[in-house]
């Protein structure tokens, strides 16, 4: 079911860019707009993970250097049946982790040193199997090209408005007021689907890693420290564009969002749903 729905929302995601691109273009516009699509969505397949963990500050480590990292995670991979994935650690004191890659093969995993210092052995396994689970399921990679249309749409939508197009009569009555409205509304629809990606793969990976490590419980209780630890430490080395790949959100500053427009689900809605799994370990 979450793949037919994440299927689906990507394709309105690339109706909506369509859309856009033939009420400012007509024909030509509509080319332009794939096209955008195609490129936008090829630099993301091939540098994404690169942008994230440069603009995070992330640090490759060794084995000598957490070799209690490595264990669980050596352990988990294996279990998963999974490459073992490049190690990051990010000098930032409140504690988060986020997976980045375009699949199994060019995976990398970073975590905090705030989240290695809080938590057990027991909660960081279920962290792991989380990132772990957005691997498995390409969520990197989908996220990835969900992000660069909706970003072309927001593009295109302003150039379109800014400097005109040939796919309508911009004399006609009613022209100038729908073309404002497209400026407006297309961006925010394109954020609302990418929203509803980003959402239901948390949910997903939530629910895979519990199978991975075969209880909920150590995860229920890593997103329960996260979320406390997260509303009292602001981020200050993580970005907001990094920040949609991280099991919580991160704070920054005097954060005010609404949790409707937050990238992530409630906690508590995440934890309900991990409370009522009757989990079967995976084999």
């Amino acid at each position: 079911m979450r793949v037919l729905r994440t299927t689906f929302l990507l394709t309105a995601l690339t109706l909506v860019l369509i859309t856009i691109g033939a009420y400012f273009g007509g024909r030509n516009g509509m080319t332009m707009a794939l096209l955008f699509a195609a490129v936008g969505n090829a630099f993301a397949y091939f540098f994404s993970d690169k942008i994230a963990l440069w603009s995070s500050g992330a640090q490759p480590v060794t084995r000598e250097q957490l070799p209690r990292l490595y264990e669980v995670m050596e352990r988990l991979a294996a279990k998963a049946n999974l490459p073992v994935p490049r190690l990051y650690v990010v000098p930032e004191a409140a504690p988060n982790a986020f997976a980045t890659g375009r699949n199994p093969s060019h995976a990398s995993v970073a975590v905090t040193e705030g989240l290695l210092q809080l938590m057990n052995d027991d909660e960081l396994e279920g962290v792991i199997a989380h990132e772990l689970s957005h691997v498995r399921n390409y969520d990197i990679l989908i996220s990835s090209v969900a992000a660069t249309i909706a970003g072309a749409i927001t593009y295109l939508a302003r150039m379109g408005f800014w400097f005109g197009g040939g796919g309508r009569d911009d004399d006609r009555e009613g022209g100038g007021l729908a073309g404002i409205l497209m400026l407006i509304l297309a961006p925010f629809a394109a954020f609302l689907l990418q929203l509803g990606i980003s959402r239901q793969r948390e949910y997903s990976a939530d629910a895979t890693g519990a199978r991975m490590v075969g209880q909920p419980y150590g995860l229920i209780s890593a997103l329960q420290k996260l979320g406390a630890y997260n509303k009292r430490i602001p981020t200050t080395t993580l970005t907001p564009t990094t920040s949609a790949l991280c099991i919580v959100k991160p704070m920054f500053g005097s954060d005010t969002f609404s949790s409707l427009f937050s990238t992530h689900p409630p906690l508590e809605d995440r934890i309900a749903a991990l409370r009522e799994m009757s989990v079967v370990p995976q084999r």
